[in-house]
């Protein structure tokens, strides 16, 4: 069983998902000055949906320790990051990250994903999921695919239930939000 998980990692953590408009790949060394613009430019955008930012967390010196971290998580089969590009002109647009991976009996993880402003409910993350989720469950060999997003966004709610997910219940105080301990809702996927 190691021999096939590790054989999946490796050709996964290699693989370009193409779209019509989008492609996914994970992130590279390059990417930074266009992670730290977007980042930086839909920073209020961002914040009401994810953990706390400090002035650090457009820095090159983050982006680089998320890189190491993204890739010793994918070779011990833990998680796995996506950035999502337009085909048009390779610019970076968002990103999707695979995380919490459970296997034995569970073959289950669990998905997050953000956009940059610019892009937002212009249909590149349903675009984005539709091309990830199916590689998921085929090349990663999961049973179920969970997602939690805040009761109050609904665009993310939306989407979750656009591409299949099934609205499963309320996790209270599930994580830590802009500073504060927040319920979510989670929807899960098989």
């Amino acid at each position: 069983m190691r021999k096939l998980v590790r054989a999946l990692q490796t050709l996964f953590s290699r693989k370009r998902l193409t779209g019509e408009r989008i492609f996914l790949r994970p992130p590279k060394r390059r990417d930074s000055k266009k992670w730290q613009h977007l980042r930086s430019i839909s920073k209020e955008f961002l914040i009401p949906w994810e953990p706390s930012w400090d002035k650090y967390s457009c820095s090159r010196k983050t982006f680089f320790r998320q890189l190491k971290n993204s890739s010793i998580s994918a070779n011990l089969d833990q998680a796995y990051s996506f950035y999502i590009f337009k085909n048009s002109d390779n610019t970076l647009i968002g990103g999707v990250n695979v995380g919490n991976v459970r296997r034995g009996a569970s073959q289950c993880a669990a998905l997050g994903y953000w956009i940059g402003k610019p892009y937002a409910e212009k249909g590149y993350m349903m675009e984005a999921l539709n091309i990830l989720i199916p590689s998921l469950f085929v090349d990663l060999r999961f049973n179920r695919i969970e997602a939690a997003t805040l009761p109050e966004n609904i665009p993310s709610r939306k989407l979750l239930e656009k591409v299949g997910f099934t609205e499963e219940g309320l996790l209270r105080e599930y994580l830590n939000i802009n500073g504060k301990w927040r319920d979510h809702i989670i929807y899960g996927l098989l």
